[in-house]
């Protein structure tokens, strides 16, 4: 740590510089009370403040590493030798003219001279230039050529060697010291050039102490030990300031480091032109110059102008640096794909670079000078402003504005960089870099896209996923007071349409339905299908509102219809269809899954009080609540009394042309109500926490069924359902670590399905889960992709190898190009992400030959069998013909398919 740091060596520092002040005053004080009394108090005192000075730099440079330490180590010695120096002084009877004490003296010069080059970095750093060189020499020069001059009448009056040493040799020694001093600054690492600076004041008082002791005989005795005294001390208090600065050689150096220290400059030409003053003073006091003296001023004045010709060198080859960095910057910027502008702080557009014109609409010229946030639509202002105020930070996309171009038009513009510029604290406006760069037709792509995948392909309505998502917004809205309520319509009929006309005279009916509700509700109300024949409806409104409207519609749905050939017209036999609707209320008390199952509680009502009815939640809900809290009641014996069975339904492999996989699906068979579909009993298992042992079940019971299999050579992968609830407990992993060491079955023959909730609590605690699983070998899929909140965003943080497509996209797939587009575009993105797609539902020859066309390689659905118990397991996969695979369309003109839509 520095001592400057370090409240101890601050406190030894201060006490030392307050003994120093107070010796320079003593010793001052003593001068000019005692005069010549005390030539022999005079060295003891400097021999005390040199000791003082050694001792105080010896510690404080202990704190330093040993090679940092080594310059200290070295001014320890000099302060040494100047103790001995004095002592000397007080002993010998010669006094002043002590030929003895001008040893240690001496010796201290080249000590001194060693601080100096020891502080400057080692050779792998930068080298010694001509600039210090020059700036050094100049110093040294001009402080010989101020002694010459000054120091005439002094060395007249010289006798023998010892005088002529004080005389001339050192002053002459105090001008190299600062010389040397000037290049160290000058060479010294940043971080030690404070350090570097104290030294050079020290070199510059010794300089002073050594001119006075040459002018004695000029300055008087009196005034000569004063300033000597005075130096001296200030000599020594600088030492210390010198390593207390010093926090060590840095352990690495910049490859770029700076030039010559400006200080070495300003140093160096103060001290030339202060020379030409004093030369030009005695020109004009009628001085003559003798030979030497002449010479000496004229290499003061040839290594100015050398240090002169050096700082123009300098200035011009830093110009052409900058301006060659420029052009590299222009050419940078003009050959991106954005568009790069530069803004001053009043967010007006200063500098432009890029394809403006192709990206923005707008010519460099005609953009410079202008307002941004004037270019910007008025709804993105805050988006911009916020990118203003917020620059650097960064965030999950960049954000996109719509920019007006020159000719009035609208692109969306996404701001895909943003940085300050200007140097703070120079006075400089600071403004910001903008990166720019044109989207539109990636939005508008983007947007077709979002529309396809809330678009029901065939009847053109809003789909489930639009529904859900405004529906939040409505109940967002109820939490405000806003009434609104949900209908549910379920057609009546609609499976004999199919069995009997087949799907294209379902289908006309489906979107007939369509246009009858679009054109029975209201402008404000939102008409979705949610899949197959089941519709729903989002009305603002009470209830009453809402009854009145779904009473209009079942009248207006209770008609016959008779399907239509092309070319043809109506043809065939006459069907009766009507709807049944359930009614909900938005309540701000329930969730929007709650209102949903309030609705679906309606509609079972309605059906099962004759169809072509109206319900509402509150007439439902009696027989709904008796029917829930019996099936609530049930659920835990049904574990323990054997009323749960597995079946299976095998996944194909296009490619592979036979049964690769098997799906494990858990069945209640209720000994009063019958057979209790998964969806109705598996929210009960998740709200009454009993889902971790009931899947704990279906995946012991599917593993050990799995491990017989591949016992038999069948090599098959089991898939097994695993609610959110289940990962979100913790107990997955080690649930799934077990069945498997219990069959002693291979992690990758299990396969887990997770529904698409999981996206919406991908926390890293669940994401920690699935990644151990995986880790493990355990293949991951995400089930019902497409049917609520697919998210690509989520979808690419989940560690999951298969995606199974909801069979809602694939009953669709043979009835438009919005369809297919739709269902390629995912077997698309799996095939990019690296992911297997499995397409379930697929129940025609005409979906499996679009399928197979999209190069969807694995297939689930009744074309290849429905779910069936573990004993018809062997001989369904005995039996299975890879003909099923080879559908033409010759096939497919017969009409003829293993099962219809509902079956």
């Amino acid at each position: 740590m520095p001592a400057g740091r370090d409240p101890r060596s601050r406190r030894e520092s201060a006490a030392a510089l307050t003994v120093l002040g107070s010796l320079a005053l003593l010793a001052v004080a003593l001068r000019a009370s005692l005069g010549a009394g005390t030539s022999r108090i005079f060295p003891v005192l400097l021999a005390v403040a040199s000791g003082l000075a050694a001792v105080v730099v010896a510690r404080h440079a202990r704190r330093l590493d040993p090679r940092s330490r080594r310059p200290w180590r070295a001014l320890t010695a000099v302060a040494g030798l100047l103790v001995v120096a004095e002592l000397v002084y007080v002993v010998d009877p010669a006094g002043s003219q002590s030929v003895p004490a001008q040893v240690p003296q001496v010796l201290a010069v080249p000590l001194g001279i060693a601080v100096c080059f020891l502080l400057m970095p080692p050779r792998t750093g930068r080298r010694l230039g001509v600039r210090e060189l020059l700036d050094g020499g100049i110093v040294l020069v001009a402080v010989a050529l101020i002694g010459v001059l000054v120091l005439g009448d002094a060395v007249a009056g010289s006798r023998g060697p010892v005088g002529a040493l004080m005389v001339v040799g050192y002053p002459v020694i105090g001008a190299l010291v600062c010389g040397v001093g000037i290049m160290t600054v000058s060479r010294a690492d940043r971080v030690r050039r404070r350090a570097a600076a104290w030294l050079l004041v020290t070199m510059a008082c010794f300089a002073v102490v050594a001119v006075a002791g040459a002018m004695a005989n000029v300055l008087g005795a009196e005034t000569s030990h004063m300033l000597t005294t005075s130096a001296w001390m200030g000599m020594l208090a600088a030492a210390v300031r010198a390593v207390d600065s010093d926090p060590g050689a840095p352990v690495s150096r910049s490859e770029d480091a700076p030039g010559p220290l400006l200080l070495g400059v300003v140093v160096g030409q103060a001290t030339a032109y202060g020379v030409t003053g004093v030369v030009v003073v005695m020109l004009g006091a009628g001085r003559t110059f003798s030979l030497l003296e002449q010479v000496m001023v004229g290499v003061v004045v040839l290594l100015t102008s050398a240090r002169g010709l050096c700082w123009a060198a300098d200035g011009r080859r830093l110009t052409r640096r900058m301006e060659q960095a420029e052009a590299y910057f222009r050419a940078l910027a003009a050959s991106a794909e954005d568009v790069t502008l530069v803004l001053d702080d009043d967010g007006r557009v200063r500098w432009v670079s890029g394809p403006a014109r192709g990206q923005l609409g707008w010519s460099a010229r005609d953009l410079t000078n202008r307002v941004l946030a004037d270019l910007v639509d008025p709804a993105d202002s805050a988006v911009l402003a916020r990118i203003l105020a917020d620059v650097g930070a960064s965030g999950a996309l960049p954000p996109t504005v719509r920019l007006r171009t020159s000719a009035g038009e609208w692109r969306d513009v996404e701001l895909s960089g943003a940085a300050r510029v200007g140097v703070p604290g120079t006075g400089l406006r600071e403004g910001l870099v903008l990166h720019l760069r044109d989207v539109t037709a990636r939005r508008s792509n983007q947007r077709e896209l979002e529309r396809m995948a809330f678009t029901d392909y065939l009847t053109g309505l809003p789909n489930r996923a639009r529904f859900m998502a405004a529906l939040e917004e409505a109940h967002g809205r109820a939490l405000a007071g806003e009434p609104g309520c949900v209908l549910l319509v379920d057609l009546d009929g609609f499976k004999a349409v199919n069995d009997v006309a087949g799907h294209d005279a379902g289908d006309q009916v489906l979107v007939q339905v369509a246009e009858q509700l679009r054109a029975g509700a209201r402008e404000q109300d939102l008409v979705a299908r949610l899949g197959g024949d089941e519709f729903a409806l989002l009305v603002p409104g009470g209830p009453d509102e809402a009854m009145g409207l779904a009473e209009r519609l079942v009248v207006a749905l209770d008609r016959t219809f008779q399907a239509s050939t092309p070319g043809v017209g109506p043809s065939g036999p006459l069907f009766a269809v009507s709807g049944s609707i359930g009614v909900a209320r938005l309540d701000s008390s329930a969730d929007v899954p709650a209102v949903v199952r309030q609705a679906d509680l309606a509609l079972r009502a309605a059906k099962a009080a004759g169809k072509r009815c109206v319900r509402s939640s509150g007439e439902a809900v009696d027989a709904a609540i008796g029917r829930r809290a019996r099936l609530a009641r049930d659920l835990p014996a049904a574990l323990s009394e054997g009323q749960l069975r597995v079946l299976y339904q095998p996944v194909v492999g296009v490619h592979d042309r036979r049964i690769l996989g098997l799906e494990a699906l858990v069945r209640w068979e209720h000994p009063l109500l019958g057979t209790v579909p998964p969806d109705e009993f598996i929210p009960l298992a998740e709200e009454d926490g009993l889902i971790v042992p009931l899947q704990r079940w279906v995946l012991d019971v599917a593993v050990r069924h799995a491990a017989v299999l591949l016992a038999d050579g069948w090599d098959v992968q089991m898939g097994v359902n695993v609610s959110v609830r289940h990962l979100q407990a913790g107990c997955l992993a080690p649930d799934v670590a077990a069945a498997l060491a219990a069959a002693a079955l291979p992690p990758g023959k299990l396969v887990l399905e997770l529904t698409e909730s999981v996206l919406l609590d991908a926390q890293d605690a669940l994401l920690s889960d699935l990644e151990t699983l995986r880790g493990m070998g355990v293949v991951l899929a995400l089930d019902d992709f497409g049917r609520g909140w697919s998210s690509l965003a989520y979808l690419a943080r989940l560690p999951v190898h298969v995606l199974k497509l909801d069979k809602e996209f694939i009953a669709g797939i043979e009835a438009g190009p919005r369809g297919r587009a739709l269902v390629a575009s995912v077997v698309e993105l799996g095939r990019t992400l690296g992911m297997d797609v499995v397409a379930e539902g697929v129940e025609t020859e005409e979906q499996l030959a679009e399928l197979r066309d999209m190069d969807c390689r694995f297939l689930q659905g009744y074309l290849f069998g429905r779910p069936m118990p573990f004993a018809d397991l062997l001989a369904l996969l005995s039996a299975f013909d890879p003909a099923v695979l080879d559908a033409d369309e010759s096939d497919l003109d017969t009409g003829v398919h293993l099962v219809g839509r509902d079956g």
